[in-house]
This record gives C-alpha cells, structure tokens and sequence, in this order.
C-alpha cells in the first residue's frame, strides 16, 4: 500500500468522575447540668479526590474513568470481532484520553468554554437522536455512565471537538504536488534491467502500461506527507517534471518513478485532503505532548 488510508472520525465519548465528598457527623454534647451545650459548627466537607492514574498540565484522568472507558474499548473491539492485546488496549485508551485532554485545554486557552446552555443543547439533540430522556438514561447506564459523570463528558469532548474541528479547518485546500507514474517490479534484477533500458532511452509510458495494464502506474497528484513510502516520496520531490528516479526498494517491490507535473499549489483531492488534515491534527498533538506536563502514576 502506497497511501495513507483515513476512516470517518467516531464521536468522543469519555468519563470523568466527580470527586465524592465525605462526610463528618457531628453531634452535641450535654452538659451536667442537663443544659445543651452548642456545638462546635462543623467544617464544610472535605473534597476526596479520585485516584489519578496521570495528569496533564495538573489536570487528572482518574483511575475510574480509565477503567471505564477500557472496558467500553474492550466492549467495541469485541464487538467488531477485532483482537487487541491488553498492552495495546490500555496505551490506545491512554492515549486517547491525554490527546482529548490537551484538546479541550487548548480550546480553552484559545477562548471556547462549554457552558450550561451549550451543553444543555447538545444534551437535548442526544435525546433526540436516541428517541426519549429514558432512552438516552438507558445508553448511559449501559455505558457505565451517571448522569454527572455522562455531563462532564460530554463536555470535554464537546471542547476537544471544537479544537480538533479549528486544526483541520486550518489546512489549506492546495499543496505543493508532484503527478507521478511508476513502474512496480518484484524482482531486483528486472528492475535493474528496466532501469538500464530507461536509460538507453526507452519509453517510459510504455513500459509502465507493460507492468500495470489498468492504471499505467499512474499515482496521481500526491503532497508530501501523502505517500507511506517516504523514500517515495523523497525521491519524486527531487525530480523536476520529465526525470525518472533510479530503481527505489522498499517493502512492497522495486519502484522506478516518473514525475509527469509538477505544481506549488495544486488542489489537493478529497483523500488526500482528508491525509493533510489527520496529519495536521498528529502534528498538533505531537507538540501539545512535547510542551506539556505530563504525569503518569506508578
């Protein structure tokens, strides 16, 4: 495979659980006299905060809501008959909510706060989408959700939505490209050879419908970033429109390239924008993660 591949974006549903209060009984005591004697006024409850099972710039994802968002992950995996290794499961579902973190604080560092009437709002399309308020207390319990804990979701991933949906709004619609055409060859000493014949002059077109009769070896208008084959890639940003490359190994074959066009700002295709705007997004995350303070607990 040569391209990136992209799938649709899910929505982000995650867990964060409000840190229980305990609680302190007071009672009075009596006198000898029989006569009650006031109380001391009791402190205000003292906040217990949820175990962290790591922080992001101070802020905590608790060792509950990780464990429940493992075991919706867990739940999906399943459920689409794909195997994942517990390692892999507990760092993905990790990562993921370190990436929804650093999102929703950098919405609020650029000004976005999920208030009450916005969340309120969300709340009520989910209902209606769903079918009734019972419907949606249902999902909710089925999902290990409460209803605090099913709010305070929905409103970071309301805010990470908004930053994700700022970052790729951001990537321009065109790019520097290059139209390349291939030759694909299996064997070493035949691409050798091909590579020679192209050298003494021999038709570049021609030989590439010889080896691929549908496509031509036609790879159509790629920017950088797009190919998976970075020494592709590299290669085919090198050449000027009409040079050919020498043979390039890699793991899928023997590759000699053609740049056909050139363009500094071609439109990108609909994949390819799709390509630009996820790898706008890691880029994103990758600086986030570089600049913050983040804590995992032993």
């Amino acid at each position: 495979m040569l391209f990136h591949t992209i799938t649709p974006d899910h929505c982000i549903k995650r867990l964060i659980l409000i840190a229980t209060l305990s609680l302190t009984a007071c009672g009075s005591l009596l006198g000898t006299h029989l006569t009650p004697t006031p109380s001391a006024t009791p402190l205000p409850p003292t906040p217990t905060p949820e175990p962290a099972l790591a922080t992001v710039n101070g802020e905590g994802i608790t060792t509950a809501e990780f464990q429940a968002e493992l075991e919706r992950f867990q739940d999906a995996q399943t459920a689409k008959g794909n195997s994942t290794s517990p390692e892999e499961a507990r760092q993905r579902v990790l990562d993921d909510l370190i990436d929804q973190v650093l999102l929703a604080q950098g919405a609020r560092a650029a000004g976005f706060e999920v208030d009450d009437a916005l969340l309120q709002a969300r709340i009520q399309t989910l209902t209606a989408q769903i079918g009734d308020p019972e419907a949606l207390s249902t999902w909710q319990s089925v999902h290990g959700y409460t209803s605090d804990s099913f709010h305070a979701a929905l409103r970071r991933a309301m805010a990470a939505a908004w930053m994700r949906d700022q970052i790729i709004a951001a990537v321009p619609a065109t790019a520097e490209q290059v139209h390349i055409q291939q030759i694909l060859l299996y064997n070493e000493d035949t691409a050798r050879d091909i590579s020679a014949r192209l050298s003494a002059g021999a038709d570049f077109e021609a030989l590439a419908a010889e080896y691929d009769a549908i496509t031509r070896g036609d790879l159509g208008w790629c920017p950088r970033g797009y190919l998976l084959e970075a020494k592709i890639e590299q290669a085919a940003f090198a050449l000027q429109p009409g040079q050919t490359s020498d043979v390039i190994a890699t793991d899928i074959g023997f590759h000699i390239i053609k740049v056909l066009e050139r363009d500094q700002q071609h439109p990108l295709s609909p994949d390819a924008y799709l390509v630009m705007q996820n790898l706008a997004l890691s880029d994103w995350l990758r600086q986030q993660r570089e600049r913050s303070t983040i804590v995992l607990t032993p």
